[in-house]
C-alpha cells in the first residue's frame, strides 16, 4: 500500500531554515506527482508545493513561493521541502502526499515545523 513518512521537521527561529523529507514506498513513485501541505490545528489543510513526475514542473502557494523549494529524487523515491526564510506563520505539522489529477492520498503521520523566537 501506499506509505509515506515524513521526517527533517522541528523547531527553528524566525529566518532560520529547515529541509523536510519523505521517503515514498508501495507504489511506482515516478509516475506520480508529489504534494507537500500543511495544517495548523483547527485550521483547513493548505497546499504549500507540489512538482511534476519529473520534477520540472513545481507550483507553489503564494505564502512560500520564493522561499520555499521541492524537489525529489525519483532514484531514491525520495521528495524533499526546502523551507528558507522561515516564519512564525509556517509553524504547522507538514504532510507529503501522492497528487494526481483531483485526488491526493498517502497521509500520513506529518513532521512537526514550529518557528518560534
Amino acid at each position: 500500500q501506499v506509505q509515506l513518512v515524513e521526517s527533517g521537521g522541528g523547531l527553528v527561529r524566525p529566518g532560520g531554515s529547515l529541509r523536510l523529507s519523505c521517503v515514498a514506498s508501495g507504489f511506482a513513485f515516478g509516475f506520480y506527482g508529489m504534494s507537500w501541505y500543511r495544517q495548523v490545528p483547527g485550521k483547513e489543510r493548505e497546499l504549500v508545493a507540489r512538482i511534476t513526475t519529473g520534477g520540472r514542473g513545481t507550483k507553489y502557494s503564494d505564502s512560500v513561493k520564493g522561499r520555499f523549494t521541492i524537489s525529489r529524487d525519483n532514484y531514491k523515491n525520495m521528495v524533499y521541502l526546502q523551507m528558507n526564510s522561515l516564519k512564525a506563520e509556517d509553524t504547522a505539522r507538514y504532510f507529503c502526499v501522492r497528487d494526481y489529477g483531483d485526488t491526493v492520498d498517502g497521509w500520513g503521520q506529518g513532521t512537526q515545523v514550529t518557528v518560534a523566537s
